[in-house]
């Protein structure tokens, strides 16, 4: 992965669905903008072209081999740094991103084994400068996104998420600069956790 090299700061959250991802995006944008340091907001997948198929096919609109879906996650990576992260970057602005590919390496390595090559069709993408995991028990996942939602998609059960998270600790020792957070508190006292870590 190459290192981010703009004065703008590259701020991931990226961890199982249901764990509050969204309300620490947004808590940590309003506390950065706030401090007068301009930051934006994004996610993956985009709502461009191919993130709708990605989208489509989570719902379960079509089906494709699981290498298929990996190759159109990157697709819609290398789109959004290109026409949107980076040229943020460059001006100086701050970004933070609900999800990457921490998350499609976590959820591909299910049924793509080769961890290795998930890794390495990431391989030229740009390596957050900081990554939050929100550690949050499959269980109480599940739990909140039934509250929020009348279908899970394809990956948001409750033996599929214990695996899931696995692979995130995993990949928490391999990269830099990525900070497991205890999610399972209340989102004052999570965010709380995030703020001693910033260093914008």
């Amino acid at each position: 992965m190459k290192k981010n090299p703009y004065s703008g700061k590259f701020i991931v959250f990226d961890s199982l669905d249901g764990a509050g991802n969204s309300t620490q995006v947004n808590l940590l944008a309003e506390y950065l903008n706030n401090k007068g340091k301009r930051t934006h907001i994004t996610k993956e997948p985009t709502s461009g072209l191919i993130g709708g198929l990605i989208k489509s096919q989570l719902t379960h609109d079509w089906k494709s081999s699981p290498e298929c879906l990996q190759l159109l996650f990157s697709a819609d990576r290398a789109y959004h740094l290109e026409k949107e992260v980076s040229p943020l970057l460059k001006r100086g602005i701050n970004v933070i991103s609900d999800r990457y590919f921490f998350s499609t390496m976590a959820y591909g390595n299910l049924q793509i084994k080769d961890l290795d090559w998930l890794i390495e069709i990431n391989n030229k993408f740009l390596l957050p400068d900081l990554t939050f995991f929100l550690k949050v028990s499959p269980k109480s996942c599940v739990e909140r996104i039934k509250k929020d939602r009348f279908e899970l998609t394809l990956f948001e059960k409750e033996e599929v998420l214990a695996k899931v998270w696995a692979n995130y600790e995993k990949l928490a020792k391999k990269f830099e600069n990525v900070y497991l957070i205890d999610g399972e508190k209340s989102r004052e006292e999570v965010f709380s956790q995030i703020k001693k870590i910033i260093y914008i």
